[in-house]
């Protein structure tokens, strides 16, 4: 997931794409990362599952199928996190609460040399560890590395290995005479004391494993030579009894004292949200960030939370909230490329807005090329061409303009392709429709909206083959209905419209959806002689956008 200084904008059409949406984002992903100055980057995504005619038109000309983005609700990944590294769970005390002081952080992750979490420890539990430990064995309890005690005690090592371990006896500071002291000294013990040679062979002989010389008192050589025939540690450290006593307890490693269990982590996909709810009712300040392997990449806090911004998105062939990809309202709407009607997105803060009466998105994102001067490359050119003929229908719908078919033919030139035949096989491969269910027919070009109160949904499949759509128009009917009830909705519409003869026959389904159809195009009906059942015959309407949608719009309304 990209840092949230430079994270990638999303440029994604509406749900259930067509190959304008699908193929606008590409392209206008594409020109914005050629002409961006502020070197950011642009993903283009799809809201929904390709249809067969956008399939089609992708294999054509080599062109990956953008991501499936179903979401731009705001994630964990989408907010700063703090890339505090992870440390070993072998560091000493000490050294974990000096990196927190220079870091300006309560918490510190341990982790396993291949990055994955292993353990969480706080400020709050150091502190408990020096103030709650009485007992004089914790040291080697502790299983402590005599690298963390020379460390800790800013000591030198002068006999012995600093990689092994002080893993039993107690810790004890050798004040009494050397009579005393074999009274109180046991094997494997631990012994502070001072430059005294007759306390420093009394401990040796009482076999204690570790002796640390304080002031910085150099141990003689038959000390030195007698230790390590003795096999015992010998260490010296600046500090006096007392201050190294007091400091000894911090050179213990960090993972005795680390919460291991049931520890809270959240990972860069999940949403904010989501989340929320648990970190309030933790008391925990930070909590770690995980990704899908395990893995540590930092910490988040509450504080994260409130300054949190939604994913960036520029929105093309469309601008209403029902059409948009889930979790809209909360995202960061950059831009908005459009050829429809205004509709209900509102945005964060004021947007570029470019929305034109023209028959495709596409075309404008051909001009925005033309307007940068920003080469257009061959499939570029046939992704944008393959979009215009498709939401055109080859320059017959009533929303083409010439702006629309100059574009389309200047891009089918750089594109290497013949228009009118390639067309041919693009609609022909959109309205293959064997096997597909009638859910999938369906939704394979869906959009919902809203007039007044009144809200509904409209279908449209187009095909060049008119016994196809006949034979459709007896398994839809029914099927239209369904939807309706699935979705809660007032009315539904679809679309079966014929390219070549330009007509459509349009199904309806729920109280008063037939009456209005009529009223908005005063034509007859198929299917009978009673206007209560069969198809709307509408000639001359190809296009849901300009020919339906307004006048149902103004028949539900008025």
């Amino acid at each position: 997931m990209p840092d949230t200084q430079n994270k990638a904008t999303i440029v994604i059409g509406h749900k259930n794409p067509d190959t304008d949406s699908v193929c606008s984002a590409i392209c206008y992903a594409r020109l914005k990362g050629a002409t961006a100055k502020d070197g950011g980057s642009y993903l283009p995504a799809r809201a929904g599952h390709l249809n067969e005619e956008t399939q089609f038109v992708l294999k054509y000309f080599g062109v990956e199928a953008p991501a499936l983005v179903d979401s731009v609700k705001t994630q964990v990944g989408d907010i700063e996190i703090r890339k505090s590294p992870g440390v070993s769970k072998w560091i000493s005390l000490k050294k974990a609460w000096n990196f927190m002081q220079e870091n300006n952080t309560t918490t510190l992750a341990a982790v396993t040399e291949d990055g994955m979490l292993e353990g969480l420890i706080t400020v709050g539990d150091i502190t408990k560890s020096y103030m709650n430990v009485l007992d004089s064995s914790i040291l080697s309890q502790a299983n402590t590395r005599y690298s963390n005690i020379v460390d800790t005690l800013e000591g030198a090592m002068m006999v012995g290995d600093e990689t092994r371990y002080f893993d039993q006896g107690k810790v004890l500071i050798a004040a009494a005479n050397p009579d005393m002291m074999e009274y109180y000294i046991s094997p494997h013990d631990l012994v502070i004391l001072g430059n005294r040679y007759e306390s420093q062979l009394c401990a040796i002989e009482m076999e204690a494993d570790c002796i640390i010389v304080c002031e910085g008192a150099a141990p003689s050589l038959t000390i030195k030579k007698l230790a390590t025939e003795r096999g015992c540690t010998v260490m010296t450290t600046p500090y006096d009894a007392y201050t190294a006593a007091r400091l000894i307890n911090q050179s213990m490693p960090i993972n005795h004292f680390m919460k291991t269990q049931n520890l809270i982590t959240f990972e860069c996909d999940d949403r904010i949200e989501d989340i929320k709810d648990i970190m309030a009712s933790r008391r925990f300040r930070d909590f770690p960030i995980i990704d899908k392997d395990g893995k540590y990449m930092g910490m988040i806090s509450r504080r994260n939370l409130l300054g949190a911004t939604g994913k960036q998105v520029i929105l093309v062939d469309h601008n209403e909230r029902d059409q948009a990809v889930d979790g809209i309202e909360g995202a960061d709407v950059r831009e908005i490329i459009d050829h429809h009607r205004l509709g209900t997105i509102q945005t964060i803060a004021p947007v570029f807005f470019r929305c034109q009466p023209l028959g495709c998105t596409a075309t404008i994102v051909y001009q925005m090329y033309k307007e940068t001067k920003t080469p257009i490359e061959k499939d570029t050119a046939g992704l944008l061409c393959s979009a215009i003929i498709s939401d055109t229908l080859l320059f017959r719908s009533p929303t083409c303009t010439p702006a629309d078919e100059k574009a389309a033919r200047d891009l089918a030139k750089t594109a290497g392709i013949g228009i009118e035949g390639y067309a041919g096989e693009m609609f022909a491969a959109g309205s293959n429709l064997k096997g597909k269910s009638d859910e999938e027919i369906f939704y394979q070009d869906f959009k919902e909206f809203y007039a007044g109160k009144v809200h509904f949904g409209v279908g449209q499949i187009s095909s060049l083959n008119a016994g196809e759509l006949r034979s459709l128009k007896a398994r839809m009917t029914p099927y239209v209905e369904d939807a309706r009830e699935r979705h809660g909705m007032d009315m539904m519409f679809f679309m079966l419209t014929d390219i070549l003869t330009e007509s459509t026959d349009l199904l309806c389904a729920g109280a008063g959806a037939r009456q209005a159809a009529l009223e908005a195009f005063g034509k007859g009906w198929e299917g009978g002689q009673s206007p209560e059942g069969g198809a709307i015959r509408l000639e001359g309407v190809v296009s849901r956008k300009k020919q339906l949608i307004p006048a149902l719009t103004m028949s539900i309304v008025g």
